[in-house]
């Protein structure tokens, strides 16, 4: 049993050392986290806890452009530890903090039109970002980070 819970300020340890594992080439994760927790509600921290009360993973929601009534959201990162991957945690901490985020923009009178993802041409989580959010992939980018990157969308989001 997984639940979803808006990350709070002393989760900043447990998300960086997930994210630390998560993406090693990446510094600073504690920083990282910190900074990007802090600009709520701009960007949206959720973390997965199992049944023992762990932290599993987290997952960062960012608003592009602006604050719109209809919002581009960008599914910013996403990490499960490894320990717990491949049990469908992270199916989880897109389709359960989802409906949280909305709520959020619902209090303004706003709601989702898009979702965008980047991840690498390699990563497989391009089949979780499709099955969870229909999110089909739109455009290719070379050498943008440590590799090919691809820029996936997905349209009309309805929850």
């Amino acid at each position: 049993m997984i639940e979803i819970f808006r990350m709070v300020e002393c989760d900043i340890a447990e998300v960086a050392s997930i994210h630390e594992i998560a993406f090693p080439r990446q510094q600073l994760s504690a920083g990282w986290i910190s900074c990007n927790h802090s600009c709520y509600p701009r960007m949206q921290l959720y973390v997965a806890r199992n049944s023992q009360k762990d932290l599993v993973g987290y997952i960062q929601w960012s608003q592009k452009s602006g604050f719109r009534k209809e919002v581009v959201l960008e599914l910013e990162q996403m990490a499960v530890h490894p320990k717990y991957q491949r049990q469908g945690i992270g199916y989880q901490l897109i389709t359960k903090s989802l409906p949280l985020v909305q709520s959020q923009l619902k209090s303004r009178k706003a709601s989702i039109k898009h979702v965008i993802v980047t991840t690498r041409a390699d990563n497989d989580a391009q089949k979780l970002y499709k099955k969870a959010l229909n999110a089909k992939v739109e455009a290719s980018i070379p050498c943008l980070y440590s590799g090919e990157e691809v820029v996936m969308v997905a349209r009309n989001v309805r929850i």
